[in-house]
């Protein structure tokens, strides 16, 4: 026998309207066909703050508003790389975000990969070379192994330039930052596709050495301003205490980001779309879409540092994040609260849902800014996430429109709509947020140690470079 639903005709409500509508296809359609990319310092960053403003307004929020933010610019320039030896040929690439301009000629070699213990086992190899490492996880790796470790390890061992290579095929270049802190990398970095890295490692394999020389033109700039874009819900009965749901609208400037993140963005925007038409919380709900994640998660960050002073009365924070783009990634991630684990079981059923629930944590979205904090976070993806899965067209030219179905983003929406709704009127809530060493401590596993001791070296050589 189903359990009862106390919310059963505000979830019809929820339910037809989102799939009766194609508000949320019409939203993503203007952001990534008007908006373009929305990369920060582009003219359609803009475009998408007043878009997300008036849509806010439009549905009924309150204190639509922006918070500014400062982060250091980074204009692409051109790009090349060409083969000098053993035969002479350029190969079509992009740069990096944040790779610093120069050219370096040198000898390749290959990471493949990028296993931490080959690194260790190679780095005499490095000094003084270009590195290929590939966007793959590298094989028995419990963790994931991140594009900037691949970077800051092929620092650490001295190399002068970096090729990431994506092991997707027919996805073109892959993109990704590779600063550090406000500035730009220390050595030029560029990104490939699939098929001309594999060339490259063929080409290493059958003559034992290649020759390449790797040019970059782009503008690393001191500073520049983005924008966080807020709406609220005003709970009813305890208007102090904040539910709150949010994504990032950024994505690489070689790409619409449809995908990664815009999906996500509008699942949030057409979640508070619905639940200002039919709900009356308890508590607020926040709805938050932020600059600036896709190169260094800045825009969450800096709300968490303006903000510090209420985190205390924030109870929950969902990050939905690309959640549009399939319906294999909509499960409800915990970021190690146990606690919450029978809460959501029991939505789960009276919901007549099939979402499933994890608990886990990775600091690659605007999720970890909170997590740091203490306060109680979630993730709108894969709940058996493994890293050897990869981004699919994430990160590609070819994150665009016509890879998402309305389907996906409906369910995403009414889904975040619905989980916000039972956070908010929740009240036998079973946690309260934590101190930052507990926070801390869950970290302090094996991998994660070893990761944030690559950190600390990293910042280390930035730090005698003179760059904090």
């Amino acid at each position: 026998m189903s359990p009862q639903n106390p919310f059963l005709a505000l979830d019809r409500q929820i339910i037809g309207d989102i799939h009766t509508s194609n508000e949320v296809m019409d939203n993503l359609t203007f952001l990534c066909d008007e908006c373009g990319s929305r990369f920060p310092g582009s003219a359609g960053e803009g475009m998408a703050v007043e878009f997300m403003q008036e849509k806010m307004r439009a549905y009924g929020l309150c204190n639509v508003h922006t918070e500014a933010f400062p982060y250091g610019g980074w204009q692409r320039g051109e790009a090349m790389l060409e083969i000098l030896q053993p035969v002479q040929k350029t190969l079509p690439c992009i740069s990096l975000p944040y790779a610093p301009a120069g050219t370096v000629e040198a000898l390749l070699v290959d990471m493949d990969a990028g296993h931490p213990d080959d690194f260790t086992a190679r780095g005499g190899e490095i000094a003084g070379q270009i590195v290929l490492t590939t966007s793959e996880n590298p094989a028995g790796m419990s963790r994931g192994v991140h594009r900037l470790e691949k970077y800051g390890r092929s620092l650490l061992a001295g190399a002068v330039g970096f090729l990431f290579v994506n092991h997707s095929p027919g996805s073109g270049p892959v993109t990704g930052g590779i600063g550090h802190g406000a500035g730009p990398g220390a050595i030029p970095g560029l990104g490939l596709a699939y098929e001309d890295g594999c060339y490259l490692q063929r080409l290493l394999a059958r003559h034992g050495q290649v020759k390449l020389r790797l040019t970059t033109t782009d503008i690393n700039k001191p500073a520049a301003t983005s924008w966080n874009v807020v709406g609220e819900l005003p709970g009813t009965t305890y208007p102090d205490e904040i539910v709150m749901v949010g994504c990032h609208y950024d994505g690489h400037d070689i790409s619409q980001g449809a995908g990664d993140p815009a999906s996500g963005a509008v699942a949030v925007l057409e979640a508070a779309r619905v639940l200002a038409q039919y709900a009356a919380p308890a508590r607020t709900i926040r709805f938050v879409l932020w600059g600036v994640e896709e190169i260094g998660i800045i825009g969450s960050a800096a709300y968490v540092q303006t903000h510090a002073d209420e985190l205390e009365r924030i109870r929950f924070y969902l990050n939905l994040d690309a959640a549009g783009t399939s319906a294999d990634i909509q499960d409800i991630v915990l970021n190690e609260w146990p606690e919450l684990t029978p809460l959501f079981e029991g939505w789960k059923a009276e919901m007549a849902d099939t979402f499933a629930i994890g608990q886990s944590v990775h600091s690659f979205s605007d999720h970890f800014p909170f997590f740091l904090q203490g306060v109680p976070t979630s993730c709108m993806e894969r709940a058996n996430r493994r890293p050897s899965q990869g981004r699919g067209y994430g990160h590609t030219q070819f994150d665009t429109l016509d890879k998402i179905e309305i389907g996906p983003l409906r369910v995403a929406s009414e889904r975040a709509a619905r989980w916000l709704l039972r956070i908010a009127n929740e009240e036998k809530w079973p946690i309260s947020r934590r101190t930052k060493e507990a926070a801390q401590s869950l970290l302090e596993t094996p991998a994660y140690r070893e990761t944030a001791e690559l950190r600390a070296q990293v910042d280390a050589f930035y730090s005698a470079r003179g760059q904090p």
